[in-house]
């Protein structure tokens, strides 16, 4: 992956050369995950982890973030106490330009669709 973490409060995160696309869509391919990404998009900013309300304990969110960091979707930082996640739209853009927002696009007609979520 990229760089070793400094300390035990840093985070490993690919460089934007080390993002692949078969990561990104894997990442996003859960809807758990993608529900994550499009609560970061739609605030354009970044959100603490306790943030979201998701049904799944909590090692089981740790999982689904650790996913989204990993494959390079998000960008994940201690602030004090709290563990902040930012969507990477600029990497993700300029690797994949329109991805996101066509997935994005997708993920919130198909919920118009089912009726919510």
């Amino acid at each position: 992956m990229t760089s070793a973490a400094v300390n035990s409060r840093d985070l490993p995160h690919p460089a934007r050369a080390e993002i692949r696309l078969e990561g990104v869509l894997h990442a996003l391919s859960d809807p758990l995950r993608l529900r994550i990404v499009r609560e970061l998009a739609a605030v354009g900013d970044e959100l603490s982890c306790s943030h979201f309300d998701l049904p799944v304990t909590k090692s089981t969110t740790t999982h689904h973030f650790r996913v989204l960091r990993e494959s390079g979707v998000i960008q994940q930082n201690y602030r004090g106490t709290a563990k902040l996640n930012g969507l990477r739209k600029d990497d993700l853009d300029g690797l994949f330009p329109g991805l996101l927002d066509a997935l994005l696009g997708a993920a919130a007609r198909e919920a118009d669709r089912l009726g919510g979520a």
